[in-house]
């Protein structure tokens, strides 16, 4: 095929990485010196995946028009398309002579794996270049973790690329692969209750949590409502790659309160070095998501109760640790993690529900849904894995011990405001009278 008629270019394919800073694929193509386009593509098919919920994409739409706002006069790079992969590409590889492809590696679920083989066919079939970098640490087709902690810290001391503003050529690029007008809508209409997106917000919240709020991470990390401003708050933000593992590491190593919060920030950052193991784990054997962790379970019988997990979906189980935690994640996207393990416990033990029928569930309402932590760890709170101790969180216990006056139930359960602090965790115990005196009713909560 001849090009001479083309112009040539590059191609910046973000997936899980949008941000310009410590940005492999966007460095890359920088020093290439190729004019280049940057796209982020909504697909269809990706969509429609049992883990995926509008506000995932809501974030991640949000993060691109932060991105726009960085790139300021060169906003034009970049690209919002919304269809099916192979026709985009087509699209481009008909309009332009595409030399090189650059991207980052997606450490996703069985399903990206393979999209991206199919693709990358399509890329070789053409002519065109993919290179493929590194996500954080982790690494692709290795057969064991043998090594890997060295690795890891390898990794986290390299030099971070900061993005050089140039002047880029302006690419003409015409297509009809534009935002449906009802989805765009749907995006634009980011709930307040969500955190902010984008790479600016990232940073914000690195920077005030090392400014103060690192020196209550650990002692308040189980508690449902002082963990909000006590945990760091960036795990959405690194999962869609608004800030590098790298970027936060060095960050908080350099920062002078590293060595007067030193217990609480080592915690933090021992918490960091396992978001990317469990991720590596998973990257090895992405299966997890549909398959018992411990093959020996998947002869298990379980109930299949529909309308038990529909009230443990819509927090309406009756018991207020469950239903205040359910309902704030719901609402907000997020809760910590002992709540989480907690609301797969519940779901499993108590319930005796199967794991894959609260597994999407709340991969839907976890705004920083990350499928190489959330399977592994759904499994493991669920008790599937067969090398963990086999946790069973009693949630009147969890209330007690970590909201004894129940301002965290009070707070999302308002049918409770007026129940006493000794009857916050379990309204069943009030006599007829007690709840008669109060005007409670336990049916009606």
């Amino acid at each position: 095929m001849c090009f001479s008629f083309m112009q040539t270019i590059n191609i910046v394919w973000m997936k899980k990485d949008i941000r310009l800073n410590d940005h492999a694929a966007l460095h890359a193509a920088q020093q290439a010196n190729i004019p280049f386009l940057i796209v982020y593509l909504f697909e269809p098919e990706v969509l429609q995946r049992a883990d995926v919920s509008l506000r995932h994409s809501q974030f991640i739409y949000h993060s691109l028009l932060d991105l726009k706002l960085n790139l300021r006069a060169q906003s034009h790079l970049l690209h919002i398309l919304y269809g099916e992969r192979k026709a985009i590409f087509r699209e481009l590889f008909q309009q332009f002579h595409v030399d090189t492809i650059f991207s980052y590696r997606e450490s996703g679920t069985e399903s990206t794996w393979i999209l991206d083989k199919e693709i990358g066919a399509l890329f070789k079939q053409t002519g065109v270049n993919w290179k493929e970098f590194q996500r954080d640490a982790i690494q692709r087709g290795i057969k064991n973790r043998k090594g890997w902690d060295k690795h890891w810290y390898t990794v986290m001391h390299k030099d971070v690329q900061l993005y050089e503003p140039k002047t880029i050529q302006r690419i003409n690029f015409e297509h009809s692969f534009f935002l449906p007008s009802d989805f765009k809508s749907d995006l634009e209409a980011y709930p307040s209750l969500y955190q902010p997106a984008g790479e600016r917000m990232a940073w914000k919240y690195l920077k005030d949590f090392m400014d103060g709020r690192c020196k209550d991470y650990s002692r308040y990390i189980s508690k449902p409502s002082e963990s909000r401003t006590s945990c760091s708050r960036l795990s959405v933000y690194i999962t869609y790659g608004n800030i590098s593992v790298r970027q936060v590491y060095q960050y908080v190593k350099q920062h002078p309160n590293f060595n007067k919060y030193k217990f609480p920030i080592k915690s933090f950052l021992s918490r960091l070095k396992w978001q990317n193991h469990f991720i590596q784990k998973f990257e090895v054997q992405c299966d997890y998501e549909y398959r018992f962790l411990n093959p020996a379970y998947e002869e298990m019988s379980y109930k299949h109760t529909p309308k038990w997990i529909l009230a443990w979906a819509e927090g309406k189980t009756g018991v207020p640790m469950i239903d205040a935690s359910m309902r704030c994640l719901k609402a907000t996207g997020w809760i910590n993690f002992r709540m989480r393990a907690m609301l797969v416990s519940f779901l499993t033990h108590h319930l005796d529900q199967d794991w894959r029928n609260g597994a999407f569930i709340l991969a839907n309402y976890f705004l920083d849904f990350e499928p190489g932590i959330h399977y592994p760890q759904v499994q493991m709170q669920a008790g599937t894995t067969g090398v963990h101790t086999l946790r069973i969180y009693n949630p009147i216990k969890q209330g007690k011990e970590h909201d004894p006056k129940g301002i965290f139930v009070r707070k999302w359960i308002p049918e409770l405001q007026n129940v006493p602090d000794n009857y916050i965790h379990e309204p069943w115990q009030m006599t007829e009278m007690e709840m008669l005196m109060l005007n409670f009713d336990l049916k009606r909560g």
